[in-house]
């Protein structure tokens, strides 16, 4: 598999995010779903939705959500859709949570490694394509959170969520989530990954936006603050590209901050996600670095 284009500038601005997407020379057909992370209710580090507006608006685009499978303000079609009011995204933009009504539409994964099937809201049959529109930062579960997050547990239903946590338990408690094999709960999220990946299979684009870093994802309602200084956008048609190129990008930083980002993707063998969804096939670790600003 030949080298993966990723681009990046260190300069973060609602106009570079587009400079980014215009990087990748495609143009996403048809009605076109954006799956970003809207922020858990406290949160302080997700994107606003002033700072992805004009991406959103460039691809005419739809943002799309699923329900969570923990408590909290989203964990319900009414609480979430009352939480995407308060943060502004309904304000802008259409909204679609996609498992806002059942029955879930189930994609195979017939060589998954750990599940043979994903579990996503029906409505992703409503759209030609996607933009994942990711915020880079830490997670407690995953190590980190990037493209391929959003690909498995940003897409999953609120059953697919706890399906995928529960290395494929149908029934999985969200006691459940916490006691299962750390690798083997990562290769789930790859296997699911995949399956979106392939749904979309070139009618896909990703960006990843490496500011705002905690240790913490968005969907924590009481995050860490940010531990280490912004890097840039990045921009790739590879989700595991994209995401070893800002892991990468956060081993070589100078910003002592890093050690604790870093400390929190060791601990969970983040690596391990791109491992896996490389040995699946649907992109390649092996990438070359664009950099815009050097033009």
């Amino acid at each position: 598999m030949e080298k993966a284009k990723v681009y990046f500038t260190k300069e973060i601005t609602p106009e570079n995010v587009v400079k980014m997407y215009e990087k990748l020379g495609v143009t996403l057909p048809g009605k076109v779903a954006v799956k970003l992370h809207s922020g858990e209710r406290g949160n302080q580090n997700y994107l606003r939705p002033e700072f992805v507006k004009p991406m959103i608006e460039k691809v005419k685009g739809t943002v799309v959500e699923c329900n969570t499978a923990y408590d909290g303000a989203r964990n319900t079609t009414e609480r979430h859709e009352k939480l995407m009011e308060e943060h502004g995204w309904s304000q802008y933009f259409d909204v679609d949570i996609m498992d806002a009504e059942g029955p879930d539409k189930i994609l195979e994964i017939p060589n998954g490694k750990i599940i043979q099937k994903d579990y996503v809201g029906k409505n992703i049959d409503q759209y030609d394509s996607m933009l994942v529109l990711s915020h880079f930062k830490g997670h407690p579960m995953g190590g980190y959170g990037g493209a391929l997050k959003q690909l498995s547990i940003g897409v999953a239903s609120g059953h697919g969520k706890s399906y995928i946590h529960c290395i494929g338990k149908e029934d999985g408690t969200f006691e459940d989530m916490f006691q299962v094999d750390q690798n083997k709960f990562l290769e789930a999220m790859a296997d699911s990954a995949s399956a979106v990946a392939k749904h979309f299979e070139n009618k896909i684009a990703y960006i990843n936006v490496m500011c705002n870093m905690s240790v913490d994802c968005d969907c924590c309602a009481k995050a860490e603050d940010p531990c280490i200084k912004d890097i840039g956008i990045l921009a790739s048609l590879d989700p595991i590209a994209i995401d070893q190129a800002c892991i990468d990008l956060v081993y070589r930083s100078e910003d002592l901050g890093k050690e604790h980002f870093i400390e929190r993707v060791e601990s969970k063998n983040g690596i391990h996600t791109i491992e896996a969804a490389a040995e699946l096939g649907f992109g390649t670790r092996d990438y070359e670095l664009i950099v815009i600003d050097e033009e």
